[in-house]
């Protein structure tokens, strides 16, 4: 195995006071043992894996899935829970330069169909996944950055053709949205949702079709053998046709070789407080189940979820261990007492860090991998994966059968991701872009 942080990061510290684990339980999955042959084994078990499972299952496909840990162990199963646009970085600029007006408007209508794509499995598949939030709303952290939201205002009838608000600072508070910001624009796109109880339906759909699942199923070696590929793990072999990798930013630059140094996997922090009471919801001025961000490059990101916590997160830490962990928690708790004064004192029952994977084009890849015929790969959803990663999943199902998606899948998607500089040692970049995105939000 070949992975760019400590093994800290792949181990349960960073995920031991996730809250999303209170709230359902999750039925254990058997190990592999083998040695065993399946149609398509997919390599980890969040939001693009299940998907790509389901899918298959329904196509009557055998596929066996297997997670390092157990279902949504990953950042499919610790993140905010914002199925929402976005999935690149990528700014319309870039995406004219490369693609043309055409393509960049291909690629933001993907963002669009990406929430569709979990909106239709949820109704489909009947899942009570706490549901709320009418598209989401920036908010300004400075005065300029308003005006940006205006420029941003008006690109959003070309780029995605959803309904907008913009609103003034004076009437953020009317809004429910009281806190250190100098307006907002607020995107009639996305919604809030549990993250674990929408995995757990996935996982619980893919079986009932039939594909199996297994936990603690860590796949140490991938090698092509004749007309199949050979994956070792748990001390035995699983035979495949085709491979997906689905593992984002937790996988190993050398679960294929060629994804090694194509991505950089980049931490985020979250934390829960206990329920909220009416008189303290009203004291802060935040009434609104709106989920929002605020304009910062190391953006914070927040909702009044349905059971009245307040979910806050924000870009973490760059090192790993549990002294670094330590430290990431203090600085979120820090900067929560900060934007929301009157909840300083209110307790917080939960916190947790997880890994985004960020892509040296800023855009996410979904596709087959070059010079390795029958593995496909979906990956690097840039803090974005509710939506992104299951619209992905489903475009997997299909180009993993030879078939064209009748989803939304622009070129944007299907460029193969480039390297980055240093290789294993690539995170080296991330102190100095950090400081840089720190000076800009000043």
């Amino acid at each position: 195995m070949k992975r760019v942080f400590s093994q800290y990061a792949y181990g349960d510290g960073p995920r031991a006071g996730c809250w999303w684990d209170a709230t359902r339980q999750a039925p254990g999955h058997a190990p592999f043992t083998g040695p065993a042959r399946t149609d398509v084994a997919i390599i980890g078990a969040g939001f693009t894996g299940l998907m790509a499972a389901l899918h298959l299952a329904q196509a009557g496909i055998s596929v066996r899935v297997l997670d390092a840990q157990r279902v949504g162990w990953g950042a499919s199963g610790r993140n905010g829970g914002f199925c929402c646009l976005g999935g690149g970085m990528a700014s319309d600029a870039a995406l004219d330069r490369r693609f043309g007006k055409s393509g960049r408007i291909d690629w933001r209508r993907t963002e669009l169909a990406a929430i569709k794509t979990v909106e239709a499995t949820v109704r489909t598949l009947d899942l009570e996944v706490d549901r709320h939030s009418n598209g989401e709303t920036c908010l300004a952290h400075r005065p300029r950055d308003f005006e940006e939201l205006r420029v941003e205002a008006d690109k959003l009838a070309e780029n995605y053709g959803v309904d907008h608000e913009l609103i003034g600072p004076d009437a953020l508070r009317q809004a429910g949205m009281a806190g250190p910001f100098h307006g907002g624009l607020t995107i009639g796109a996305g919604f809030g949702l549990n993250p674990r109880k929408y995995l757990l339906g996935l996982a619980a759909a893919a079986e009932q079709h039939g594909a199996r699942l297994h936990d603690q199923s860590q796949v140490t070696a991938l090698v092509r053998a004749n007309d199949c590929w050979r994956l070792t793990l748990n001390h035995s072999t699983l035979q495949a046709d085709r491979v997906i990798v689905a593992t984002n930013g937790y996988g190993s630059d050398d679960l294929p070789p060629w994804l090694g140094a194509r991505y950089l996997p980049s931490q985020s922090n979250v934390i829960v407080t206990r329920p909220l009471t009416d008189d303290e919801i009203v004291a802060q001025g935040w009434t609104t189940d709106q989920m929002a961000y605020d304009s910062r490059n190391l953006l914070h990101y927040f909702r009044l979820m349905p059971d009245r916590r307040f979910l806050f997160g924000m870009r973490g830490g760059l090192q790993s261990g549990s002294a670094a962990e330590a430290r990431s928690q203090a600085r979120i708790r820090r900067d929560f007492a900060q934007m929301f004064p009157a909840w300083r004192g209110v307790e917080i029952t939960h916190g947790w860090s997880g890994m985004v994977s960020i892509a040296r084009d800023l855009l996410p890849f979904v596709g087959a991998v070059p010079d390795a015929p029958g593995i496909f790969a979906g990956l690097c959803y840039h803090g974005n994966g509710v939506a992104m990663g299951s619209h992905a999943g489903t475009l997997l199902a299909d180009l993993v059968r030879g078939k064209q998606p009748d989803r939304a899948y622009p070129e944007a998607l299907r460029q193969p991701l480039r390297r980055f500089p240093f290789g294993r040692f690539r995170r080296v970049v991330m102190p100095f872009a950090y400081a840089g995105y720190a000076l800009a939000d000043l």
